[in-house]
């Protein structure tokens, strides 16, 4: 028995030759340790997003009722027109939710496939079901104190829910689509949302909620930003020095960070001369840049050095101590 769902499982991952049907197909111990393995990661994978959306739901669904439905307070995006054109008609949130997002869902359709289309729906649709089905206490009613934890919570759940590979608010696939056929920005198209947003809020409701709700949102774009980053922040050093080497030497011994040393060519001066070098490559916290820096500068002062954000990384050796990328 345990044979044969080892094949069933080989089979319905890997392909068998041409011309060749299941049966007799062959499949050598690699191959089904292959295929063994990509059935565990797939299975592993789909339940870690599974739980990662639901917990995100949970935790918007709490941000949403136990902070901001009960004092009128909105959020920016797709959820935050779902809460203004609450407070206005009374139709309930956890429906305005789902019927506000059905554009973003087809948008995220066309731009990043069916995998994602799919999840998005269904995290939206169980946001929609939680808020309207079930209840959560009111925690406060200080106005500061729900506009930041208010956020926090909608602002976590998103995350996590991106995490977990959907969204509960599909703003951000519609600023994609835009800035695909505009010369704004993904970040500009968002920020133009929103102002349209609480300029509406304001109007319709007072300029104190308005204020409290861009309070909300800033809470919730801090926290989405620490959920989807992380605590570390990675940054990536590209090092260019005659003492690579060394240079080498000190990031694997002295900061116990792996590195990539590649083949390139330096230029030097005005005459366009170039000379053949190595170049360092290394993944840092932002925790670990002034360390970094002194390190090098005891190496070589004039090393040029080019440091970038990093919003994840995933894979490598970059948590451990001594060993290459």
């Amino acid at each position: 028995m345990h044979s044969f769902l080892k094949k069933l499982i080989v089979k319905s991952i890997l392909r068998p030759a041409k011309g060749q049907n299941y049966e007799d197909s062959f499949f050598t111990p690699y191959q089904i340790a292959k295929g063994l393995r990509i059935f565990r990661v797939t299975i592993f994978a789909g339940l870690k997003d599974t739980l990662l959306i639901c917990l995100g739901v949970l935790s918007a669904a709490f941000g949403l009722k136990g902070f901001l439905l009960t004092n009128h307070f909105i959020d920016g995006g797709a959820t935050g027109i779902s809460l203004l054109v609450s407070a206005l008609s009374g139709i309930p949130v956890g429906l305005l939710i789902l019927l506000v997002n059905i554009p973003f869902l087809l948008f995220g359709l066309r731009i990043l496939g069916p995998q994602f289309a799919i999840k998005s729906a269904i995290a939206i649709l169980l946001l929609s079901l939680t808020v309207h089905f079930i209840s959560f206490p009111d925690v406060t009613k200080d106005n500061l104190l729900v506009s930041v934890f208010g956020g926090f919570f909608l602002g976590a759940g998103i995350g996590l829910s991106i995490r977990g590979g959907g969204v509960l608010d599909g703003t951000e696939v519609l600023a994609i689509a835009i800035s695909r056929k505009s010369g704004l920005t993904i970040g500009d198209v968002i920020i133009l949302i929103n102002v349209i947003i609480f300029s509406a809020a304001a109007y319709f409701l007072s300029v104190e909620i308005a204020m409290y709700s861009l309070l909300t949102y800033l809470s919730a774009s801090k926290t989405l930003d620490f959920i989807i980053e992380g605590i570390e922040e990675y940054t990536g050093v590209t090092i260019i020095s005659v003492h690579n080497d060394k240079v080498r030497s000190m990031i694997v011994n002295v900061l116990g960070r792996g590195v990539t040393v590649y083949r390139g060519k330096r230029g030097i001066g005005k005459s366009g001369d170039v000379k053949d070098m190595d170049i360092v490559y290394t993944v840092i916290t932002r925790l670990e840049i002034n360390k970094l820096n002194t390190e090098l500068e005891k190496i070589d002062p004039n090393a040029f050095v080019v440091m970038s954000s990093i919003k994840d990384t995933k894979g490598g050796m970059i948590k451990r101590t001594g060993v290459q990328h």
